[in-house]
């Protein structure tokens, strides 16, 4: 009797080589809109925009293959060199700050009642939802040299405050100030990571007589040291494309190009002044293309540097 067996067999291979067919074809069925929006919006968009960089593009004129010129002016513009160097200011000004201020928040949340939690996660989040277009009018209200809110609250208790806007020392670091404001959905992570750490590490600390700044640094940032990885890597490429608070305050409007100086002028400022107001738009896809690799780069370093840092709760790091 040993055919039939055999046939029960090959009929039972072939069921199941039938079956992981039928649950790959349905794992591309539903990726398939992930794939074709990626390849529509994402990734035909980024193989034009690389054409394009080849080209003196300027949708109006004739259209000349340039080869590698527009790569060589990116080494010749004085402006590359300034937008890059404030853009990369902002970021290491910007990064450290969100997340310092986001996770003193997020740890006064942790120790107060769920409902009332509740409710100031709502106000935290409320400024996340702003358009970006009215942070960058309200920098000009708030952070005005001389009818400012800020520098008027600073006035009452005897600080004469900065030309915020027109100082190139202090446009900066109002601008990091600013983007303080909406630090919501940051704090809405690390709130959550903060109620995954088991509470008896805490409770056997305490035993043991460890101090509070001691059961946060060997017990609070190790096991969310996972969320500050994340939202270390989220926020330096949020930040390096910063473009819609400084555009707004600095170069949106006749109002506020009386503020315009260099100190403001971001990548993706100078980008868009190349795209859409010279209309070298083959000189911004070049520059567009930089700003890839120098956000993939310092990705990178932050993986590999993360190694030695973050952890995992498999003990690996």
């Amino acid at each position: 009797m040993p055919a039939p067996a055999n046939d029960r067999k090959a009929r039972t291979r072939r069921w199941f080589a039938g079956f992981r067919e039928r649950e790959t074809w349905a794992a591309y069925a539903f990726l398939s809109p992930w794939i074709i929006g990626f390849l529509v919006f994402m990734g035909g968009p980024m193989v034009i925009s690389f054409v394009l960089s080849l080209t003196d593009y300027d949708a109006i004129g004739d259209t000349r293959n340039v080869g590698w010129a527009n790569y060589e002016k990116l080494l010749s513009d004085p402006k590359i060199r300034t937008s890059l160097a404030n853009t990369m200011i902002y970021t290491v000004l910007a990064v450290p700050a969100t997340m310092i201020v986001s996770l003193t928040l997020a740890s006064m949340l942790h120790r107060v009642g769920r409902r009332s939690a509740g409710v100031f996660r709502t106000l935290f989040y409320l400024p996340e939802v702003t358009p970006k277009v009215a942070v960058g009018v309200l920098f000009l209200l708030l952070f005005n040299g001389q009818v400012g809110l800020v520098n008027g609250a600073l006035g009452l208790v005897g600080i004469d405050g900065p030309q915020w806007s027109t100082d190139p020392n202090w446009v900066k670091p109002g601008l990091v100030l600013m983007d303080i404001w909406s630090v919501g959905g940051t704090v809405i992570i690390y709130l959550a990571a903060l109620n995954n750490v088991p509470r008896d590490l805490y409770e056997a600390a305490a035993l043991d007589g460890v101090s509070a700044w001691q059961r946060f640094r060997h017990i609070t940032l190790p096991m969310i040291s996972g969320a500050l990885f994340f939202t270390l890597i989220v926020q330096t490429i949020y930040k390096l494309q910063t473009f819609d608070e400084a555009y707004t305050a600095f170069y949106g409007s006749a109002a506020s190009a009386q503020y315009s100086n260099d100190a403001a002028l971001f990548y993706l400022v100078y980008l868009f002044q190349q795209a859409f107001q010279f209309l070298h738009m083959g000189f911004a896809s070049a520059m567009a293309w930089l700003l890839f690799v120098v956000i993939m780069i310092i990705t990178i370093i932050q993986v590999r540097v993360s190694n030695r840092f973050v952890y995992y709760e498999g003990g690996d790091r």
